[in-house]
C-alpha cells in the first residue's frame, strides 16, 4: 500500500492507525520567499488601509459628540504630551496623528488575530465586538470628567464611534479576504 510523504503510520492496540502530518514549511506552503513576504506587506496594507476608514468613521462619530457637548477634541493632545511632541508641533492635532497611527497599526494587527474568536458571521460584524472591547479602554483613557448629558453623550457617542471603526476595519478585511492575491 502506498504511503503518502505527509502521513505517518503508528501502532496502537487496535493494529495500525493513520496518523496525518501537515509539513507546513511557509506561511502560504507554497510560493518563494519573496512572494511570501509581498503576500505579508499586502496584508499589512489591507490592515492600514481598514484602519483608515474605521477611524475616518469613528471621528465622524467623535466630531458629532464634539458638537453635542459629550467629547473634546483637545483629549488627543494628551498622545502628544505623553511624549513631549507638544514642545514641537501643536499637541491637538500631534495626539491625533498617533491616535491615527494606533488605528492603523497596532489595533489592525490585533484584530487580524483574534477575529476569528469573535461572534458573526463576516469580518464586518465580528469588528462590532471588537470595537466594544476597544472602546472599554478608550472610555476610561479619554474621560475628562463629564456628568449628565454630557456623559451620556459621551458614552454613546464614544461608543458608536467604536462599532463604527470596528465595522469599517473588518469591511475592508472582507473586501480584501476575497482577493486571491492577500492571505488574510
Amino acid at each position: 500500500m502506498p504511503v503518502d510523504e505527509n502521513e505517518r503510520t503508528t501502532t496502537s492496540e487496535g493494529g495500525q492507525t493513520r496518523v496525518a502530518e501537515m509539513e507546513k514549511t511557509s506561511i502560504t506552503e507554497s510560493g518563494t520567499p519573496r512572494e511570501e513576504l509581498v503576500a505579508i506587506l499586502t496584508d499589512g496594507v489591507v490592515g492600514a488601509a481598514g484602519g483608515l476608514v474605521g477611524t475616518a468613521l469613528m471621528t465622524v462619530a467623535l466630531l458629532i459628540g464634539n458638537a453635542l457637548g459629550g467629547f473634546d477634541l483637545g483629549s488627543f493632545a494628551v498622545l502628544a504630551e505623553l511624549i513631549d511632541l507638544d514642545a514641537i508641533v501643536p499637541a491637538g492635532p500631534a495626539g491625533f496623528f498617533i491616535f491615527l497611527g494606533g488605528g492603523m497599526t497596532t489595533w489592525p494587527l490585533l484584530f487580524a488575530a483574534v477575529e476569528q474568536y469573535l461572534p458573526g458571521s463576516s469580518m464586518r460584524l465580528r469588528g462590532i465586538p471588537y470595537g466594544t472591547v476597544l472602546w472599554t479602554g478608550f472610555v476610561l483613557a479619554f474621560y475628562e470628567g463629564y456628568t449628565g448629558t454630557a456623559l451620556v453623550v459621551y458614552l454613546v457617542s464614544t461608543l458608536v464611534g467604536h462599532w463604527l471603526y470596528g465595522f469599517g476595519l473588518g469591511s475592508v478585511f472582507d473586501y480584501f479576504s476575497k482577493r486571491p492575491d492577500t492571505l488574510v
